[in-house]
């Protein structure tokens, strides 16, 4: 056996048993480690990790090897030596304590995403692409798409929202950065499908307050909308009504349809703006993909568009797709405002 067949099995490996990080990141997240480094203020010893988790005795060998593998994919920094090893956060660790350590925390994104109602549609993808009856892997686990699961069930509601809460805040800081040309000029905006208002709430606290923001989403989104003075909640169907504004915004929503649904809500969304004239306008944050030659854009961008497959209709896009879907909708011109590591702001 050669160099290139040992290679060929090294990667073969690593695809095989790749689902151990998030294994292993789902293990973490479950015990608490990166809160009790967190917690602890300082670097710990596996000792003082052991005892601040209460574990039972046997599984501090147990644990030294989970943070071994922690350690190597460079979720946990290990510093000193073997024998007096001690473990701290990395960027990666700090993305996801209970403890908002940095400007982003994506704990719930992550919880939901590692969540076995989540998990159990990607052990049915095979099945899937063998039968036509159900729109998506998901269906196919649980009976239900994720939203009538949603409708039905408030734990998975409440884990789905704190998620694209969580997630907003990708979004939320260069939105108000870049807000000066964006909202120049704008006095009402509509978030469609906004969840429980967090980028709506920045938006209208964050140096717009003369901005009207309403957030249109599900009637059951309601129960867990973040009640500010500020910000008014709708509930309505986006394919049946959009309320008037000078600026829709779309994040993260067209990735779950597909291209006829894209354009119908596009189409609603063209109804409900003022006319261009006045500064009406669609803006859309959505990843673009191939628009950057990084690989480190890339990889997530074709990873995302997995999870569209495995629960909605939709899909990451390229520009052309992109492209596409707006003319279809009866938009002349477009432009991609800003691209932010793998997501992008389109303007239409």
């Amino acid at each position: 056996m050669n160099n290139n067949e040992f290679q060929a099995i090294a990667e073969l490996w690593k695809l095989i048993f790749g689902f151990h990080k998030t294994m292993s990141l789902k293990c973490a997240l479950d015990l608490g480690i990166p809160d009790a480094i967190c917690n602890h203020g300082q670097p710990m010893t596996l000792g003082q990790l052991h005892s601040a988790l209460t574990l039972p005795p046997s599984r501090k060998p147990s644990l030294f090897r989970l943070m071994r593998l922690l350690t190597h994919f460079g979720f946990i920094l290990e510093q000193g030596t073997s024998s007096e090893a001690v473990y701290d956060l990395t960027p990666l660790s700090r993305l996801v304590t209970s403890t908002k350590v940095e400007s982003f925390n994506l704990l719930p994104f992550a919880r939901f995403h590692v969540e076995d109602v989540v998990l159990k549609a990607y052990l049915c993808m095979g099945d899937w692409f063998m039968q036509e009856e159900k729109e998506m892997p998901f269906e196919l686990a649980h009976g239900v798409n994720l939203w009538e699961m949603s409708s039905q069930n408030p734990k998975i509601s409440k884990l789905f929202n704190d998620a694209m809460v969580s997630s907003s805040c990708l979004f939320t800081d260069v939105i108000v950065k870049e807000g000066a040309d964006i909202f120049k000029g704008i006095e009402s905006l509509v978030d469609v499908g906004g969840g429980t208002g967090a980028i709506a709430k920045v938006i209208a606290e964050n140096n717009f307050p003369h901005i009207k923001c309403t957030v249109l989403d599900l009637p059951h989104v309601e129960g867990d909308f973040l009640n500010d003075p500020n910000v008014k909640f709708v509930a309505g169907d986006m394919f049946k009504y959009i309320p008037a504004a000078d600026v829709v915004l779309l994040k993260w929503i067209l990735h779950c349809w597909s291209d006829d649904d894209c354009i119908k809500i596009l189409r609603r969304c063209k109804e409900a703006i003022s006319s261009r004239e006045n500064g009406g306008k669609v803006l859309i944050l959505e990843a673009v993909i191939g628009l950057t030659s990084s690989v480190i854009s890339k990889e997530p961008q074709l990873l995302f568009d997995l999870v569209m497959m495995i629960g909605t209709k939709g899909a990451e896009r390229e520009e052309q797709e992109w492209s596409k879907i707006f003319t279809e909708a009866g938009f002349r011109s477009y432009k991609i405002i800003r691209t932010i590591g793998f997501m992008s702001i389109i303007e239409v």
